[in-house]
């Protein structure tokens, strides 16, 4: 088997490649800067020269492929909805468009519970619940409408699969566990009232699993859900991720309503002033990190055979034993 990833460089597309080429395909990914083409390389893949915005340069790569998983996307808290849409949409669309060109048979979309948030909580969700009227901007509201293009495009000689992994968390995590440090070294960290509430989370690993798995048995213009099994606490689990990294949970709090309020303020504000920076706080961060965000993978685990390999406390004595993600 040989397998196009894009978005390779990247903490889930590095784990991707890894977990490919253990089961014994060749791996090609996109790299557009000689650092992402170390980072690929590194990892085990064929690097392939250019970006998203180039479907002549990723046809190329795709040729001879039978899978292109689609790691690649814009997850930012905090960006221009242009720049969300270029990416998240039209990158979209131009991997489609340069597997479709070199008659890839299968494409996997890598999304997220994002495209359900509208600010409410999110419980106990599963592939039937519909994407909301009024998603909140930037990356909601773009992967939302990039799953829907994926879908649509699935037919019987280029079949789509959507796969939904809940906060992906685990070994070489260069994305949302090292802005949570960051941010608790800057003094910027909350418990968004207490932190007491449940959160479905998927391990890097079973987020691959599911991914593969997807590509393998995915009925073709399906999504699937893949987590960690049954949810955990919130303020538990992250005190016991920030333990592995040899750091101290914070003990400030905020009520949602306020922290929801502050939100609205400062990214009014930003706005307002064209300011690039990333506010104090933001609706996403707080919607999907300050209330409860539960999903169901019932469908992948009777559809496509997916366990999710690593439990939690596989995966935090994991952790434990490397070296931390941010240095102390």
């Amino acid at each position: 088997m040989r397998t196009f990833v894009t978005g390779g460089s990247g903490f889930l597309g590095r784990e991707m490649i890894r977990a490919l080429i253990e089961r014994g395909h060749t791996v090609r990914a996109i790299a557009r800067s000689p650092k992402s083409e170390a980072a690929v390389k590194a990892a085990g893949a064929e690097a392939v020269s250019g970006d998203l915005d180039d479907v002549e340069s990723m046809q190329k790569g795709m040729d001879g492929c039978d899978w292109v998983i689609h790691c690649a996307a814009h997850t930012e808290e905090w960006d221009s909805d242009e720049n969300f849409w270029r990416v998240n949409v039209t990158g979209t669309e131009n991997a489609m468009a340069a597997a479709r060109g070199a008659r890839v048979r299968r494409f996997v979309l890598i999304s997220s519970e994002a495209v359900l948030c509208d600010g409410k909580p999110i419980i106990d969700a599963d592939e039937t619940r519909p994407l909301p009227e009024k998603p909140l901007p930037g990356y909601p509201f773009s992967k939302g409408e990039c799953e829907r293009r994926v879908r649509a495009a699935s037919n019987a000689d280029f079949q789509t699969v959507v796969v939904r992994p809940r906060y992906i968390w685990g070994r070489n995590d260069t994305a949302v566990l090292s802005k949570i440090i960051e941010g608790i070294k800057g003094g910027r960290f909350k418990w968004v009232g207490g932190g007491r509430y449940l959160t479905s989370t998927t391990h890097v690993a079973n987020a691959c699993e599911g991914a593969i798995l997807a590509a393998e048995k995915g009925k073709p213009g399906e999504v699937y859900f893949v987590t960690d099994g049954p949810p955990v606490e919130f303020r538990s689990f992250l005190t016991e991720l920030l333990k592995t990294q040899r750091r101290e949970a914070p003990t400030g709090a905020v009520p949602f309503g306020v922290a929801w309020a502050a939100a609205t303020v400062t990214e009014g504000l930003w706005r307002l002033l064209g300011k690039k920076s990333v506010p104090p706080a933001t609706k996403i961060s707080i919607a999907l990190m300050g209330q409860q965000v539960t999903v169901k993978d019932d469908k992948a685990r009777r559809e496509l055979g997916y366990v999710g390999r690593v439990s939690r406390e596989e995966g935090l004595a994991e952790l434990a034993r490397l070296p931390p993600v941010v240095p102390l």
